[in-house]
């Protein structure tokens, strides 16, 4: 039996336990999932009160960095980007992994949006280093733009294949050129932004809620492709729900339903 839960704060908004359940129901196995608040720099002591019925746990802001430190053992990926969004039992001790890279990934391959050229990058936070580590490789550049440049040490592990710079937040007259726009912004900083008249490419925004945000709106409505943070939830699900129950399934079957619910509780 699978006993899971995803951990932040604020964690109550979260369509993660609905997602995994529905899943597990969909395998026919028998789990639960909940949602558990847990503040920043309290994981550790969180993780040292479970006992050993616990399958895993799912992490969201503020816990993916200290996932890393708590871990037993920490996959190369999730080192590599030092965030993880998946705590689970690996021969009795916790493992720690990442699955929003491979979220970003298929959730782009969905929608059949090449990663090539020119990414840009909003935002240089855990979410920003798996979608840098997404691309790497397969763009050509990537631009970090975010409002501080005090995480740009972070990013330079996450890039290792493809030229990388940074810009601060007042300079935005790169989107124009860009052949992905990634946004892994907090709610409300991309609110305002100035945005190319004429999109090129496809813009990511890792927000599901509020939906649609005023800046994936924006560039909806000047032509360009819009993917919304709910396609890369599930995808980073599907593949936390692989490992937490073992079981192989359709993929592409699992995704539409999970989006068909999704969609429903957005609304």
């Amino acid at each position: 039996m699978i006993k899971a839960a995803v951990l932040g704060s604020p964690i109550s908004h979260s369509l993660s336990p609905l997602l995994h359940k529905t899943a597990y129901e969909q395998l026919g196995v028998k789990g639960s999932y909940e949602a558990i608040e847990v503040n920043a720099g309290e994981l550790a002591k969180f993780m040292d009160g479970r006992d050993e019925s616990w399958t895993g746990f799912s992490l969201t802001m503020p816990l993916k960095e200290e996932a890393i430190e708590y871990a037993d053992h920490v996959d190369d990926l999730a080192k590599r980007i030092n965030s993880a969004n998946t705590l689970y039992k690996d021969g009795g001790a916790w493992r720690a992994s990442s699955t929003d890279v491979l979220g970003f990934s298929h959730a782009l391959k969905s929608h059949k949006v090449e990663i090539k050229g020119h990414v840009v990058i909003l935002g240089a936070g855990a979410t920003a280093r798996a979608a840098a580590a997404a691309c790497d490789g397969a763009a050509e550049h990537i631009t970090v733009i975010n409002r501080s440049l005090s995480r740009v040490a972070g990013m330079l592990d996450a890039v290792l294949e493809s030229e990388l710079s940074f810009l601060n937040w007042d300079d935005l007259s790169v989107l124009s050129d860009a052949d992905l726009v990634i946004s892994t912004a907090p709610a409300g900083v991309t609110d305002s932004i100035d945005l190319p008249k004429k999109p090129s490419g496809a813009f990511f925004e890792a927000l599901y809620k509020p939906w649609p945000t005023p800046a994936s709106a924006l560039w909806a409505s000047r032509g360009g492709t819009v993917i919304d943070g709910l396609d890369l939830l599930i995808h980073q699900a599907i593949a936390q729900i692989s490992i937490f129950s073992g079981a192989a399934f359709d993929i592409s079957a699992m995704y539409t339903q999970l989006r068909s619910v999704g969609l429903a509780a957005l609304k």
